[in-house]
């Protein structure tokens, strides 16, 4: 029994360090690429206390504080909010922290890139806790969720906004045919992409036996705002381009399928609902990959842009930057890896003393999977409905459907206004 008890105890020694080494080795080489894999963590935890949970939520006095037992998919709502509400406060806690840490000497800035072995703990301490709130914080939670989705979702298209004009800006800069008919070919090619892929949704979403106004209204304004963004770019007066008019109206065309494919499997308009049994696996995996995929980009881009989202710095302070790296390439510094953050600057085997800025605000970073963790709490209740958290469904409902036909009707807004806004207050500076 003693040696099985020693045993034991190696290989769970083991197991931890290994763990550490793990969350050691990736954090040195992104500390982003970590945080993007705690919340991957939280998305599955959230799906599966979603599908298996409620039956034992049910038992919980606090809980359950009903006469008559809510439904199943109740306490699935309960579960996945709770989680969400957790990882929330986990990543809240950490934006508030990390406020004001603009030089990678400051104490916090080892924080936020090490310590992965606490953190994972106090992130499983506080979802946790969660579960003995009472109902009526939880739900002001998911109400809140609602907005904070929105602002997530607006933050998405901000970002989207930002790529596609120094995308351009950039092949444009290059100053050759060849990129000038790189730009042309790709805004070509992606204005053909929507215009076909609006024809399988007319005929996807607008049955010839079904009356579908709604579906197809939607299907033509979006038709309508793409050859809009084309128009706009090109008239003389504005200072437009082609090719972000073009990724604009993809990524709306995108909206709007994905919207009609949140209809209800129920509604007659929704020509997807006659295969549910065969893709509601594909859709499940689907979601969740995408949800992961627009958190960790929007994450990523806004650690790595060089616009409003980096930390405020003076020229004098952007000068010593450039003169620190400078002087690193010529003294052989093994700093490479752009994320890692954490490693003190040599010079002649000594530490530098000089400021060494950090590459993104910290506190943005946080504040982005905050709301991220919102958005995924509501794709997987289908944005609050109860009656929605069913096996196999994520993002289904009317809720879901208004919410993407609202964020493309901001991100076309949004779009317009960029183009005609250095028009209207010429005295402004719009870089």
């Amino acid at each position: 029994m003693w040696a099985a008890g020693c045993l034991a105890s190696c290989c769970a020694s083991c197991a931890c360090e290994a763990c550490k080494g793990v969350a050691s080795g990736i954090s040195r080489r992104s500390a982003r690429l970590a945080y993007c894999g705690l919340f991957a963590i939280s998305l599955i935890v959230s799906w599966l206390l979603r599908d298996f949970a409620g039956p034992l939520l049910a038992k919980i006095p606090w809980i359950n504080t009903f006469t008559d037992t809510p439904s199943a998919e109740w306490f699935a709502t309960q579960a996945v909010l709770r989680v969400s509400l957790g990882n929330f406060l986990f990543f809240v806690a950490f934006a508030l922290i990390m406020i004001g840490v603009n030089d990678q000497r400051d104490q916090r800035d080892s924080w936020h890139h090490g310590g992965w072995m606490m953190k994972l703990i106090l992130w499983c301490i506080t979802v946790i806790l969660m579960f003995f709130l009472p109902n009526g914080v939880v739900n002001f939670y998911g109400g809140a969720s609602r907005f904070g989705s929105g602002l997530f979702l607006l933050i998405q298209v901000v970002i989207l906004l930002d790529f596609t004009h120094n995308w351009n800006a950039a092949w444009v800069a290059k100053d050759e045919q060849f990129w000038y008919m790189a730009l042309l070919a790709v805004s070509v090619v992606c204005y053909l992409a929507s215009f076909v892929f609006s024809g399988f949704l007319f005929h996807w979403f607008t049955p010839s036996r079904a009356d579908c106004q709604l579906n197809t209204f939607f299907i033509v304004f979006t038709l309508i705002l793409g050859v809009s963004y084309a128009i706009i770019s090109l008239h003389p007066q504005v200072n437009g381009s082609l090719l972000p008019a073009a990724v604009i109206a993809v990524y709306c065309t995108y909206l709007c399928y994905s919207a009609l494919s949140s209809e209800p499997r129920g509604y007659e308009c929704n020509g997807l609902h006659n295969h549910v049994n065969a893709v509601s696996k594909g859709t499940l995996v689907l979601g969740m990959l995408t949800t992961l995929l627009s958190v960790v980009y929007s994450a990523v881009r806004a650690g790595s842009s060089t616009s409003f989202y980096s930390p405020p710095t003076s020229p004098r302070e952007e000068s010593s930057r450039k003169s620190l790296l400078s002087k690193d390439d010529v003294e052989g510094g093994d700093d490479s890896d752009s994320d890692d953050d954490s490693k003190p600057i040599r010079r002649g085997g000594r530490h530098s003393k000089e400021p060494r800025p950090v590459t993104y605000v910290y506190s943005f970073f946080h504040l982005i999977f905050a709301l991220a963790s919102m958005y995924s709490a509501m794709l997987l209740t289908g944005w609050g409905n109860a009656n929605m958290a069913e096996k196999d469904i994520i993002d289904v409902g009317w809720p879901s459907v208004w919410v993407r036909i609202i964020t493309q009707w901001i991100t076309a807004g949004l779009y317009m206004w960029s183009l005609v806004a250095p028009q209207i207050f010429p005295d402004r500076d719009f870089s």
